[in-house]
């Protein structure tokens, strides 16, 4: 069985070596092995004493041990099979050109009645919302959140139809142990930034959608980070060019989906994420420098497709991560020094975070 593309396009993928066959991932058991796509994009387990039992869920294993994006499988072991190319830049107009084509074939790809949207404003999710004119718009955040404002600014613009999901604290003491459970994280970080989703996913199942569009993967493929802009003078990357610290952050992409997916599914929708798509990365991977970022601007290329497509003020939005924008950090933060977990002490949003899960 293989989740998100037909049999015989992973063969012809494993044949050819071809890391990016034209899917959006996929993940699953063919001719008796074991395939994840190399970046990840499907979740996918086996037992680790047993690996002929695997399951794309790990709380469905006794002993779950992933499959690492572009592996196969075997009872003899794992082997990489695929990794991602390394194009040399292209020249600016064809590279800009490449990503327009690319980002408005895979938005337009994703509509269905039983679609909606993750938005926060930004121009990912806007440039994702804009390809699925009909779907609804999701937003959550507590009272005072920038997301929520950026969003109904942006729906405004739009012209769309925005469902804003306020929380609580309650909220957040209810889903952190559902979240853990089904992704088996417990760092501070990797729940602050799966909560939104998760919550967001959950308010959008129980209006009767299946499947929730999300924009993830643009900040990793188009230079959305700050870190990325001037690497050489950065320790969060080791390297020492625009291109290179945007490749050391496509290659996180396979375990911060796992975590996203894994979310997604635990609150009743299946992910969909058209800016993950095989022809969208192939597009994104040969970009110049100065087509990803720059000081004072990020997502260069992406902007820059969108321009026309979108209101000027929502492809020049400004976009905090989610878990800022949400102020799920800061709130989760507040709950663990409440329950007795103080700043002074070590991870104490982790060890929070842990004491509710058990």
């Amino acid at each position: 069985m293989i989740r998100g593309t037909a049999t015989e396009t992973v063969r012809r993928a494993l044949s050819d070596a071809d890391p990016l066959p034209g899917t959006a991932g996929f993940a699953g058991e063919l001719d008796g092995r074991l395939v994840r796509d190399v970046l990840g994009r499907h979740p996918l387990f086996s037992d680790a004493d047993d690996p002929s039992r695997w399951s794309f869920e790990p709380t469905a294993l006794e002993s779950p041990r992933r499959v690492p994006a572009g592996t196969v499988r075997t009872a003899a072991g794992d082997e990489r099979v695929w990794t991602l190319p390394e194009p040399a830049p292209r020249d600016a107009e064809t590279a800009l050109d490449a990503v327009r084509d690319a980002v408005e074939t895979s938005v337009g790809d994703v509509a269905a009645d039983d679609l909606a949207v993750a938005f926060s404003g930004g121009v990912d999710s806007a440039v994702v919302a804009a390809g699925v004119p009909d779907a609804p718009c999701y937003v959550v955040g507590f009272p005072g959140a920038h997301d929520v404002e950026a969003a109904r600014a942006a729906a405004e613009a739009m012209n769309r139809d925005l469902r804003v999901v306020e929380l609580d604290h309650a909220d957040l003491e209810r889903a952190v142990p559902e979240l853990v459970r089904a992704t088996g994280r417990t760092n501070a970080m990797d729940v602050q930034i799966a909560l939104p989703l998760y919550l967001a996913a959950e308010a959008a199942a129980a209006d009767g959608y299946d499947r929730l569009a999300v924009g993830q993967g643009a900040d990793e493929l188009f230079g959305g980070y700050d870190k990325v802009a001037a690497p050489g003078d950065d320790p969060r990357v080791g390297a020492d060019t625009v291109r290179g610290a945007v490749r050391e952050c496509v290659e996180t992409l396979p375990a911060q989906l796992e975590r996203d997916v894994l979310a997604l599914r635990a609150a009743g929708v299946d992910p969909v994420a058209p800016l993950l798509h095989d022809r969208v990365v192939r597009a994104a991977l040969p970009l110049p420098g100065r087509l990803l970022a720059d000081v004072g601007e990020r997502k260069i290329a992406l902007r820059r497709a969108a321009d026309g497509w979108l209101p000027d003020a929502v492809v020049d939005a400004d976009k905090k991560a989610v878990q800022y924008g949400s102020l799920v950090a800061r709130e989760l933060d507040r709950l663990a020094r409440r329950a007795g977990f103080k700043r002074r002490m070590d991870d104490h949003v982790g060890q929070y975070v842990r004491s509710l899960a058990e």
